[in-house]
């Protein structure tokens, strides 16, 4: 049996309908807000909590995913007291709402620290998160950023998704036990994707929340961004997937994209992999120096829409650096700024 036969779905003909929760085990329920990208949906989680319920990520925050949300009010909500919004990360489909919801039901938010920081610095346009240093840094990597739309250049695209992000917040970190509905959640903390991204796992449910970092059929972006030239962010990605490794093999995964699934194992084998031929075609592409932006072929065969073009530029620079810190790759400078990339010399 291959690995990809060794992922399986419980749920394969059946997602949550608009304004449904769909129950996938005891006291977890599984929601869909829609996204306005190629990637057109998020499932966030609902968690019975005692008398109340536990959210577990947001959605997008616009006026649509606020309708639903209140479709969810009345229906499995009802009457019953949200006690806490658990936030996995700071990207706008996962805490883009947040502000609204603790708004409206008054629970705390919880999130790590490094993401509630982050979500505010993406939002206030500082810290390095602002447009004009991420365009700066894919201008050094070879992109000719003045065929970027001007919107993309000098926008706030982050506000777009989440217009308010509350200003307190309970922390959590690598190891905490959260007691939801009288079942502890343990909080595993994972790179690469995001900074300090959280999954839980309930081992009385044997279910994992793998947020963004495992997905069934599709692989997480994994970028450089402006802030953080020198990052070497695969290396974290995949070095941090080891801390999942102590989950049974039969272990309900329940991801931010895609179907609910069972074989996190093997599917973890298969984004080793994954990443494995894409490193081994880059290497290859590099016999000459290329670019960045030169290198996007080597790993996307498919046409870039403008917003999918910022998160390539990203997950390339990510590919480089990873060969550059395990020396396979030099790193060459012109006297222009730009960066490129060449096969190292044999020794």
């Amino acid at each position: 049996m291959g690995l990809h036969d060794q992922v399986t779905f419980p749920h394969e003909e059946r997602i949550p309908q608009p304004g449904e929760a769909f129950s996938v085990a005891d006291g977890v329920w599984w929601i869909r807000m829609p996204l306005p990208f190629a990637l057109d949906h998020i499932n966030l989680w609902i968690l019975a909590d005692g008398d109340g319920f536990t959210l577990v990520d947001t959605g997008f925050g616009v006026p649509a995913t606020w309708d639903l949300w209140e479709k969810h009010f009345t229906g499995l909500l009802a009457g019953r007291e949200v006690k806490n919004i658990v936030v996995t990360h700071y990207h706008p489909d996962h805490v883009g709402s947040a502000g609204w919801l603790v708004e409206k039901t008054g629970a705390p938010m919880w999130m790590t620290s490094t993401e509630f920081l982050s979500a505010h610095a993406a939002h206030d346009d500082t810290a390095g998160f602002d447009r004009a240093t991420g365009v700066a840094f894919f201008a050094r990597n070879g992109l000719d950023v003045s065929q970027m739309p001007e919107r993309m250049r000098t926008g706030n695209g982050y506000k777009r998704g989440v217009p308010t992000i509350p200003l307190s917040y309970r922390r959590m970190m690598h190891g905490d036990r959260l007691s939801i509905g009288g079942r502890d959640w343990e909080v595993i903390t994972l790179f690469g994707h995001a900074p300090e991204q959280a999954a839980l796992y309930c081992a009385e449910l044997n279910v994992l929340i793998s947020a963004d970092q495992v997905l069934p059929r599709i692989t997480s972006n994994v970028g450089v961004w402006g802030n953080q030239p020198e990052a070497n962010p695969l290396a974290a990605f995949l070095g941090s997937l080891s801390r999942l490794g102590h989950l049974p093999d039969d272990t309900l995964v329940l991801p931010s994209h895609e179907r609910v699934f069972r074989g996190l194992h093997p599917r973890i084998a298969q984004l080793h992999e994954h990443h494995e031929r894409r490193l081994e075609r880059l290497l290859e592409g590099c016999a000459q120096p290329v670019t960045a932006y030169e290198a996007l072929p080597l790993l996307f065969k498919r046409t870039l829409d403008d917003h999918q073009m910022m998160f390539a530029m990203g997950e390339a620079i990510a590919h480089l650096h990873y060969l550059q810190y395990q020396g396979k790759v030099r790193r060459l400078t012109d006297d222009r700024g730009v960066r490129r990339f060449a096969a190292a010399r044999p020794a």
